[in-house]
């Protein structure tokens, strides 16, 4: 009796560690199926601004997401960011972003995406890049982050020219 329990005590211990172990591991046709879902999702985020299109496009952020601008000054939940946008959109004149590439990536558990993006945009070319969250089967923007690309060649331009800015806005952090 006592060996049988043993037996049964040991067999118990080890299923429940392989059921702690069994991580649901996405194939690569779902993987590609969340990636093309992904895609519209930002390709419609994006054509939500060019037509000015105020709930369409803050519907694709999660509520506690985060949008970060080029300026230094522009870290903003959701709240901040659609304050700051809603003037452009009711103007009917937001911002117009192209993507010309993208690279998505996607957890093992298809519950997270990050991706990169460049863009053509009104003030050049321009990168975006995130993450966005599987919320009950639809993909949500959590975090976005745009930049200005500048060329290697012009950085020591860009450098002198933003020098002032920096120095008023660097002396937040001094103390």
């Amino acid at each position: 009796m006592k060996n049988i329990l043993i037996f049964l005590t040991f067999s118990l211990i080890l299923f429940g560690c392989n059921q702690k172990n069994e991580i649901k591991t996405l194939d690569l046709k779902t993987k590609s199926l969340h990636k093309k879902k992904i895609s519209k999702v930002l390709k419609n985020w994006h054509q939500a601004a060019s037509k000015a299109d105020f709930n369409s496009y803050f519907d694709k952020m999660d509520d506690n997401s985060v949008f970060i601008g080029t300026d230094a000054t522009e870290n903003w939940n959701k709240k901040q960011f659609e304050a700051f946008s809603k003037p452009y959109f009711d103007k009917g004149k937001a911002w117009s972003f192209t993507t010309l590439e993208r690279n998505i990536f996607i957890n093992n558990t298809g519950d997270f995406a990050w991706f990169d993006e460049l863009l053509n945009t009104q003030m050049g070319t321009c990168r975006g890049s995130g993450v966005l969250e599987n919320i009950n089967n639809s993909w949500k923007i959590k975090h976005y982050v745009l930049s200005v690309s500048i060329p290697n060649e012009d950085i020591e331009a860009v450098i002198s020219a933003k020098k002032k800015n920096d120095s008023i806005f660097l002396k937040r952090f001094q103390k």
